[in-house]
């Protein structure tokens, strides 16, 4: 399993599905290559000064690494977004919801959650 590192992995996965838990939100996006799962990390600055975003960022580390890998869909970016109730959720429990989030269907895309076109779109139409 392989880490990703580039904003622009992130921004791709974010367009992706989504599964939301109290502690955290689990994206994914399939990719078209071969390549191994690769998984990110995010926590950001409204859930706490930097050692508490750390701390929710070392949490959800530790969660992937005690997660069986098989749980998880090979050709599959993932990534977590780490919420407050990280940091006072039980270990134990955010661990069970990560396993029941890899298993729920990706049924939150794009465009089930209402992404329309930009307006560039709108205006290239003609006119009836």
């Amino acid at each position: 399993m392989d880490r990703l590192r580039q904003r622009a992995d992130f921004v791709a996965v974010a367009n992706g599905a989504r599964v939301n838990n109290p502690a955290f939100v689990l994206q994914s996006r399939r990719r078209d290559d071969l390549g191994p799962v690769r998984i990110g990390f995010t926590v950001t600055k409204k859930n706490g000064n930097a050692p508490e975003r750390n701390r929710i960022r070392r949490r959800l580390r530790e969660l992937v690494k005690r997660l069986d890998p098989v749980s998880m869909q090979p050709h599959h970016d993932y990534v977590l977004v780490g919420r407050r109730d990280a940091l006072s959720r039980d270990f134990a429990t955010m661990l069970d919801d990560l396993r029941i989030a890899f298993t729920k269907p990706a049924r939150h895309t794009a465009n089930a959650r209402g992404h329309r076109p930009g307006p560039a779109a709108a205006t290239s139409r003609k006119p009836d």
